[in-house]
Parts: C-alpha cells; structure tokens; sequence
C-alpha cells in the first residue's frame, strides 16, 4: 500500500498555499480522507488530478 500524502506534501509539490490545497479537497478537485483533524491524498489520486490539470505547451 502507498502511503498517503499530507496537504502540506501535496502544497509543496504544488508549489501553492496548503490552505489552496484545501479548497481544492473541499470542492471535490482532489479526493482525500478525512483522518481525525486532517486529511490524507492517495497518491494516485493525486497523480490523477496532475493529469487532468495539465497544461498544453505551445510548440515552438
């Protein structure tokens, strides 16, 4: 089993706010669990909404 990321991991891989991270996790843009007082992102889920938010480079 993967282990699971905090929001202050998926912030900083990001490169924004962990409270961004948070809205994202509220709206519904990245599943995580509710555990206690935080939450936890499956990697692969994690991996998923990468893939979805993705932008296009334009050739040069």
């Amino acid at each position: 089993m993967d282990k699971f990321l905090t929001v202050e991991e998926v912030a900083k891989r990001l490169q924004i706010h962990w409270q961004t991270v948070l809205s994202y996790i509220k709206s519904g843009k990245i599943p995580a669990l509710k555990l206690g007082r935080g939450y936890r992102i499956d990697p692969q889920d994690f991996a998923k909404f990468i893939e979805r938010n993705k932008t296009k480079s334009k050739k040069q």
